[in-house]
């Protein structure tokens, strides 16, 4: 518990503030992967992550050039029903660069990463919408997408993401995949460990 509110607060249990640490990847089948970290210990954190990747068949190497950073807020749906159409002058107005629905209705406004706070406020004040969540996030460019197939290669993905997840020091892990041919419940497993 202590630990989760030290976290939250930017710091270590021991009260050393927190550092962000990046590491860039690619894992079998292709997949080039974006793990953030906030640490107290950069060089041991990345140690643990260097090994992690190794034990699971990926090499250490540049891949944020196949992503975008991208300020993203998720509004949630409630009983005015407001879709894209209702909001998009306003959020390009505030800054929004698409704007999409989820499947659950709700509204989903795409900025560029010094918009995100900007572009929230201004649509919860206009239009009194509550806001789910409100992130900087690597979104990978679409034409670097791979398509993740069932086989060993997926398995051990899966394996490595769950693995990289029970590190505490992790925050987000980013990556540039598509369904292929793989079923559904594996590539739920899969993507329920990405941002």
């Amino acid at each position: 518990m202590e630990t989760a509110i030290a976290r939250g607060q930017g710091k270590s249990t021991t009260g050393a503030a927190l550092q962000k640490a990046t590491l860039e990847c690619i894992m079998p089948p292709q997949v080039a992967l974006i793990i953030e970290a906030e640490t107290d210990s950069v060089n041991r954190t990345m140690m643990d992550l260097r090994h992690l990747v190794k034990t699971h068949g990926g090499t250490v190497t540049p891949t944020a050039y196949l992503f975008q950073k991208k300020g993203c807020v998720t509004f949630e749906k409630d009983e005015k029903n407001l879709g894209v159409d209702d909001v998009m002058d306003e959020a390009i107005e505030a800054g929004a660069e698409d704007l999409e629905v989820d499947d659950e209705g709700n509204i989903i406004v795409w900025t560029e990463p010094n918009m995100v706070t900007a572009a929230g406020d201004a649509l919860q004040k206009k239009f009194d919408i509550k806001i789910a969540s409100s992130d900087i996030l690597w979104d990978p460019n679409e034409d670097t997408n791979v398509p993740v197939d069932a086989g060993d290669a997926t398995d051990r993905l899966i394996s490595f993401i769950e693995s990289a997840r029970d590190n505490s020091d992790v925050q987000g892990i980013y990556a540039n995949i598509v369904q292929g041919n793989i079923e559904d419940g594996q590539w739920e497993d899969l993507v329920s460990g990405l941002d």
